[in-house]
């Protein structure tokens, strides 16, 4: 397997590129990331952004938020995305397990993500990799994008 999966700290055009040839299979209404909106994510102490390349092709991401709050470290896996002709092979979990991994080194005592219901595939992996749903309401004020 070609796999290789690597926390970005460093941003070149071509690494923008391959990033914004992903954004549409994530999001269709996000606008194309600039090299210093993507050079804040990876430059912020509180976000580590894997990449998985498949023979040094970028086909898939995922950004890890970690932060302290009064009841402990927390992490929140935030933007997974595989291409879609890489599905299926792994990527997902690989990318998971990287962030699973650099959220328990960061001392987080647990690590939240949604996932819409129609993603079976991707609630599948998140419930085999440990995850399990909550009982919860998640609400999202849009202040951006009024």
């Amino acid at each position: 397997m070609q796999l290789v999966i690597e926390q970005v700290s460093a941003i070149t055009p071509q690494l923008v590129a391959e990033i914004n040839a992903l954004l549409p299979e994530l999001s269709t209404s996000a606008p194309p990331l600039s090299e210093q909106g993507l050079r804040e994510v990876v430059e912020a102490p509180c976000t580590t952004l894997f990449i998985a390349r498949w023979a040094g092709t970028l086909v898939g991401t995922l950004t890890l938020v970690s932060f302290r709050i009064p009841t402990g470290q927390r992490a929140w896996i935030e933007d997974v995305v595989v291409s879609a002709q890489s599905r299926g092979l792994g990527i997902g979990e690989r990318l998971c397990q990287a962030a699973i991994d650099q959220a328990m080194a960061l001392g987080a005592v647990s690590i939240d993500l949604t996932s819409r219901p129609a993603r079976l595939a991707a609630n599948r992996l998140y419930q085999k990799l440990g995850f399990r749903p909550r009982e919860t309401n998640v609400y999202r004020l849009n202040v951006g994008r009024r």
